[in-house]
Parts: structure tokens; sequence; C-alpha cells
């Protein structure tokens, strides 16, 4: 299994389930890195000041906005910090909604809860509750110091967490022009329309996700294969060991009482002191000595 972005808990009303949020996509992506082509050694990139030239070191570097071409604000450390969401673990639920009100215009990354250890009750409890409601959750969660909008539902036996884009980041269909739904104003005669409705028709099928395949990448993968071939070298592959993951016991949680008390207050629980975990300072690495990129000439 996926390594875990963070052990917490999913929290609503009162009850709190121990989760582990684990990526739900896997980057295929070919990466390449520029090397020199005389002696194939890496070229690296510097952090270069563009009044001086020299390298800046990363003591020295502020990050700011532009505001104007040209002209930057400086944020300091403290500005960030204050920005910052509370820094816990918990995908805290505070709404209940139809499938369907969310559009698909909404939906940005995919990630799976998977309960930790083996506290599979209060799982349990709220996928078979969504399933036969018919219902999903909408939800705050904190990924990488971001606090995000998502979607929690539930696919076969897992719960997914879907990370939504906030409406401000969704262009609506108004803001550009398009064609309105008259055939007689765009000429579209009784004849085009049944042929366009048979041509469609022919080619309807079931969705069948795994008959598509990203067709450059196989085609790159194959040409490194090849020329790795052609230098006598053979292709390695890395076994990696599968994570092990610490299985804790089920604490007995009264959970009759903790949704009866939860009906009656319709209070949700903030996330618990025991799923909080102080912020980790970053500490940037000390940049190597590197080779300047040299000018296009």
């Amino acid at each position: 299994m996926a390594r875990p972005l963070w052990n917490g808990a999913i929290s609503f009303g009162l009850l709190n389930i121990p989760v582990q949020l684990v990526p739900g996509e896997r980057s295929m992506d070919l990466h390449f890195h520029l090397v020199d082509m005389r002696d194939q050694s890496r070229v690296r990139y510097e952090r270069v000041s563009e009044e001086t030239g020299d390298e800046v070191p990363w003591n020295k570097i502020a990050r700011a906005f532009e505001y104007e071409k040209g002209n930057y604000v400086v944020l300091e450390k403290e500005d960030f910090a204050n920005a910052a969401p509370e820094s816990h673990e918990s995908v805290d639920i505070e709404a209940f909604v139809e499938p369907e009100q969310i559009g698909p215009e909404y939906y940005d990354r995919p990630y799976f809860l998977v309960p930790a250890g083996k506290a599979h009750k209060g799982y349990v409890l709220l996928r078979d509750t969504l399933v036969k409601l018919g219902k999903v959750a909408v939800a705050r969660v904190v990924i990488r110091t971001r606090e995000r909008l998502a979607l929690v539902r539930p696919l076969g036996e897992a719960l997914q967490l879907l990370i939504l884009r906030y409406p401000q980041e969704v262009v609506a269909a108004d803001a550009y022009e398009f064609p309105a739904a008259d055939a007689k104003s765009n000429r579209i005669s009784p004849k085009e329309r049944a042929m366009a409705e048979q041509l469609v028709e022919s080619m309807s099928t079931d969705f069948d996700p795994s008959q598509y395949h990203d067709e450059t990448r196989a085609k790159l993968r194959a040409a490194i294969d090849r020329r790795l071939k052609s230098k006598g070298k053979k292709v390695s592959k890395k076994v990696a060991k599968a994570d092990q993951t610490a299985q804790g016991n089920e604490k007995v949680v009264d959970f009759m009482a903790l949704l009866r008390k939860s009906i009656d207050t319709n209070k949700r629980t903030p996330a618990a002191a025991s799923v909080k975990k102080p912020a980790r300072k970053s500490t940037p690495k000390k940049a190597s000595k590197t080779t300047r990129r040299k000018n296009a000439s």
C-alpha cells in the first residue's frame, strides 16, 4: 500500500473514525533530466540574482507577490504562519448532500480513506449509511498545509475522498459565448440531425477504461528501452518493499450514545487532540555546488 500522507480521523457529529489518507492516483509521467551532450553530466539550475548574476543562498531568499509588473511586496514568515490552517489531521464533515448536486467540474484529485488499524466499526457504519441514503459528505481537510474542500463518498468497500475546487476556481459557462440551441438559425437540416444521431448510436458502447492508454508514454518508454539495448545495458527493475503499517486495536466506543447525542446537539466534534500533531518546520537543504546553465546563443 502507498505511504499514508497522514494518520488522523473522519469527524462528524461527535464521532471520530480513525483513518489514513492515501493517494488515489499515480503519476505515469516519464521524468527527464537535462544533461551535457558531450559527457552526459547533469545540468542543474541555480538561484541567480538578475541584478548581480551571483548565486543567492537559501537563507537570503524571500517569497514575494508581484502586485504590478516589476514591483513586488515581500511577505514575512509570520504572514504565512498566520494564514496557514490549524495543523491537524482530520476530515471534518460539514454536511451530507445528494451527489448529483456537485457537478464534475468541481472534482479535482482523488484520495482514499483507509481505516487505521482495526478501527472498522465506525468506518463501515459511515460507508453503509451513505450507500443506503444515497448521500455524499462535504468536508474540509488540510493537505500539505492548505485547507481544501472535499467530498467523501462510498466506492465499493472503500471511502473515497475527492478534493473539490472552490466555486471561485470554477469558470462559469456564461463567461464565454456559445451558439444558441436553435437548429434553424444554425441551418441544421433534419437529415443532418438524423445522420448525426445515427453515427452516435453506431459508436455507443459501455465505457471500459482498460481500453485507453497513454500512447505517447508507451512510445517514449519503448524508445528508452531501445537506447538502453543499443548500449548493451539491461533494464533493471527494483521491487519496493510494501509499507508496514502498525495495526492497533479498536477502542470500544458507544456509537449509539454518540449518534444520539450528535443528533440532539447537531454539533461536530473538532479534531481530537490525539490526532493533532505540531506543524513540522521545513528546513531547506543546503544546495550543492552546481554548474550554471549556459546562455543559449
